[in-house]
């Protein structure tokens, strides 16, 4: 069983600044790439910033300059630091990781349960 679970989501002024965290845990062999996606209600999920392994970053248009994603490979955790956030409704981000669970063939993607962020205005 592998699991992510995210924290750090809530209600913030805009201006402001909020850290997301997921944390991957279970029968992990090794994670690939981790990222974050979010959604508003009515409109479909899109993508934040993702990280591989190794490598460089990739944010979505949107957010490059104002978020920064990380991750710490020895805690299976993966970060968003969002600053300069513009107001907006709820959504939910999500973070996502493709991994190779232990005993498992090949990689596989999974998914958290996601952690509502609100920018007040």
């Amino acid at each position: 069983q592998v699991q992510l679970v995210e924290s750090g989501g809530g209600l913030v002024q805009a201006g402001g600044s909020l850290r997301l965290s997921c944390k991957a845990s279970g029968r992990i062999f090794s994670i690939y790439t981790m990222g974050w996606y979010r959604q508003a209600p009515g409109k479909q999920r899109e993508l934040v910033a993702t990280i591989p392994s190794g490598g460089s970053t990739n944010y979505a248009d949107s957010v490059k300059g104002r978020f920064t994603i990380a991750r710490d490979n020895a805690k299976n955790t993966v970060y968003l630091q969002m600053s300069s956030l513009k107001p907006a409704g709820p959504a939910v981000y999500s973070c996502t990781a493709l991994l190779s669970a232990t005993g498992a063939v090949g990689a596989q993607g999974y998914w958290g349960q996601g952690t509502q962020v609100t920018v007040s205005s």
